[in-house]
Parts: C-alpha cells; sequence; structure tokens
C-alpha cells in the first residue's frame, strides 16, 4: 500500500514540474517578445536614432483616441 501511494506522489510531482518548467519558458518567450517591441518602438539612445526595426516588430500607434459606446454616438 505504500509503495502505491509512493508511485503516485512521483507521478504528481513530475507533472507539476513539467507544468511550471513550460510556464517559466512561455513566460520568458513572452516577456522578450514584449520588450522587444517595446525597444524597437521606442525613443532609442544616443547611437541608435538611425537604426531600422526589423520587419517582424509591428508598428506601435502611442496617439489612439479613445473608442466611443452606443451611447456616447
Amino acid at each position: 500500500m505504500f509503495r502505491l501511494l509512493t508511485l503516485a506522489d512521483v507521478g504528481y510531482t513530475a507533472a507539476l514540474n513539467s507544468t511550471l518548467v513550460l510556464l517559466l519558458v512561455g513566460g520568458f518567450i513572452a516577456a522578450v517578445t514584449a520588450g522587444s517591441i517595446a525597444w524597437y518602438n521606442s525613443k532609442k539612445p544616443a547611437g541608435w536614432e538611425d537604426a531600422q526595426k526589423p520587419d517582424w516588430v509591428p508598428d506601435v500607434n502611442k496617439n489612439v483616441e479613445p473608442q466611443k459606446t452606443e451611447t456616447e454616438r
């Protein structure tokens, strides 16, 4: 009986570790992507003013007007 409980505990621990590692890797990739987009769409430091943006970085429009709701129209 004790052996059966030990095997169940090992399976849960492995699944939990795998899930946490996947969340960590996914979060890191998301943070790097968001940081890259923010960097390439921001004001550049001295010496980087003429640097070209890569094609994969979308343009971010900073002057967005709020949308009107149905009651405001």
